[in-house]
């Protein structure tokens, strides 16, 4: 009698570890050190890219993957680099709130169900603006893709 080992496919079950990692080597996300994540393939819950390289794989699987430039989260797209006066910032958040270039910062989105994120690239020289990037971190960029399967259905 012969095992089947589940494969990955559009619509599978995951419990996996995984790491993603920047053109450095620093760790974007690792979860090998901490619970395994679980995920459901053509969800959304990874990009696109990163779901089709998982495609046909294995359970119990361990590889790592080299993406190339902007094949996992899309070019830099220059439109999405937008300056925010410091009256919204205030209008959406704490107006005791400071701010520094490399801060993190989360939007509601219109129909305030849900949020995106954007990084302050730059404060303008009086405080009263700030330039944005609501890029992926890794749009653009290399990344290494880290995976163990540890379980499919």
């Amino acid at each position: 009698m012969t095992t089947v080992v589940p494969t990955v496919a559009a619509g599978s079950f995951l419990t996996l570890h995984y790491r993603l990692a920047g053109p450095d080597g620093a760790d974007v996300v690792n979860t090998f050190n901490d619970k395994p994540a679980t995920l459901s393939i053509g969800r959304g819950e990874l990009s696109p890219a990163l779901e089709a390289r998982l495609m046909g794989l294995a359970e119990g699987t361990h590889t790592t993957i080299e993406l190339p430039a902007g094949e996992a989260f899309g070019p830099h797209n220059p439109e999405m680099v937008q300056r925010v006066g410091i009256a919204l910032m205030h209008e959406l958040g704490d107006k005791d709130e400071t701010w520094r270039a490399g801060d993190v910062v989360r939007f509601p989105t219109p129909d305030g169900q849900g949020s995106f994120a954007g990084v302050i690239r730059e404060v303008a020289a009086d405080g009263q603006s700030f330039v944005f990037d609501f890029n992926h971190p890794l749009a653009g960029q290399p990344c290494t893709f880290e995976v163990k399967l540890i379980g499919v259905l």
